[in-house]
């Protein structure tokens, strides 16, 4: 029979590890593992902040107390650099984004038994866990799900309904079949809804939409039938504010997932790079970092595959008379070559979470002095890291980010400097 056994750290996952290798889903360092694979609770196990938290597929971590979640995401991306043996000479205390903060979020709705259930994944499941509750979004998240829900119901039986999908038997009114996709983003001008997956037919259905974007102070309603994403709603452009500059907002970019952990992520971005003159945004997105770094003395190319992310920066750009050219360029397929990119003071990118292999080889081979390396993946961010290691890049600083709060998914800013710079 096993003994009883410390829990010692978290893993990857988020699961409890003693030191013999037992794993224990929910445990915290300092419980102790029992016999028969119950958790006896340490000093750093905590009551969770959700009623869903177990159940719910968007949360792993709700045991940890805030030093024990710091110290799962210091360590996952220190971890992630002692790993590929990077040397990094300096790792920052990490960020935490508070509870309630998550500005971006994606949800899914579909009709049960007549009602409708918007929610996330239960884990491991294909199961909705319709949400009554969300510690980690935005209040106003929370506050426009049941609404949303009944305007759903409504919607579906004035003639909504899911493409593709058939109405159950049950008469004029019965509730037909629904799965859609619920998008939600906080905007300068409020909540941005998308709806994806819905077939809104007839001047009711449409009315009701209006009636409840107006109703709600919505932002911007959208509706993807199928073919593309359409604008219900929008008394006035929507826009984020980046940089101190507002942004066209298109439906559907990207956008950091908390205000307070874009400025952690612009901070370190604008500390490193103070004196550079000459800067490449790479994946560049609508502008994160090239609205903060563009200045009167600094110049950046702001380089995106996504055409609308792409237009929106190059647009407000232009509006703000900032020194930012915008350059639409799928980095995957035609990265910067070499006498491209050994033009520029320094170098900064955020690529998906695949990361940039391609690029980081290119970068590897030039003489950029300094490289800022965003990501949301510390296992792909190791990878490219050693490739600028082994070409002579010093990994002087990381700072790890959790915007992602009791999510075991974490991000990183790091600053490499070529030897000798």
């Amino acid at each position: 029979m096993s003994e009883i056994e410390e829990i010692i750290r978290i893993a990857a996952k988020g699961d409890g590890v003693t030191a013999s290798g037992r794993f224990a889903w929910g445990a915290a360092p300092g419980d102790r593992l029992l016999p028969d694979g119950t958790l006896e609770r340490g000093p750093h196990h905590i009551d969770p902040a959700c009623r869903h938290f177990t159940q719910c597929g968007g949360c792993q971590l709700q045991q940890l107390d805030e030093e024990s979640l710091s110290d799962f995401v210091e360590k996952r991306v220190a971890n992630a650099s002692t790993g590929q043996e990077l040397g990094a000479e300096r790792i920052t205390p990490p960020h935490l984004s508070p509870p309630g903060t998550r500005r971006r979020a994606s949800l899914r709705a579909e009709s049960s038994g007549g009602r409708v259930v918007i929610g996330f994944r239960e884990a491991k499941s294909h199961r909705l866990v319709e949400l009554a509750e969300c510690p980690v979004m935005l209040p106003d998240f929370v506050t426009i799900l049941n609404p949303l829900r009944k305007l759903l119901i409504r919607l579906g039986q004035s003639g909504g309904q899911s493409k593709g999908r058939n109405k159950k038997p049950g008469g004029k009114n019965a509730m037909p079949r629904l799965a859609a996709d619920i998008e939600l983003a906080m905007t300068e001008q409020g909540v941005d809804l998308g709806i994806k997956g819905l077939t809104v037919e007839g001047l009711q259905a449409n009315e009701l939409m209006l009636d409840f974007a107006r109703e709600h102070g919505l932002a911007r309603l959208t509706l993807d039938q199928g073919w593309g994403s359409e604008t219900l709603w929008e008394p006035v452009p929507v826009t984020v504010l980046l940089g101190g500059v507002s942004v066209g907002f298109p439906p559907g970019s990207f956008l950091q997932a908390t205000l307070d952990g874009e400025q952690a992520l612009v901070s370190a971005a604008r500390e490193w790079l103070a004196g550079a003159t000459t800067v490449a945004d790479l994946f560049s997105g609508l502008g994160t970092f090239a609205f903060a770094l563009a200045g009167p003395e600094t110049k950046v190319l702001a380089v995106e595959a996504a055409r609308d992310a792409h237009l929106a920066c190059k647009a407000a750009a232009g509006r703000a008379g900032l020194q930012i050219h915008a350059l639409h360029r799928d980095l995957f397929r035609n990265p910067l070559q070499l006498d491209e990119l050994d033009r520029f003071d320094a170098v900064l990118l955020d690529p998906p979470r695949a990361g940039a292999r391609d690029q980081i080889e290119l970068l590897a081979g030039g003489k950029v002095p300094r490289i800022v390396y965003i990501s949301c993946n510390p296992s792909s961010w190791s990878r490219d890291a050693a490739l600028l290691v082994e070409a002579g890049y010093r990994l002087v600083e990381l700072r790890p980010v959790g915007q992602f709060r009791w999510s075991t998914h974490v991000e990183l800013a790091s600053l490499f400097v070529k030897t000798g710079s």
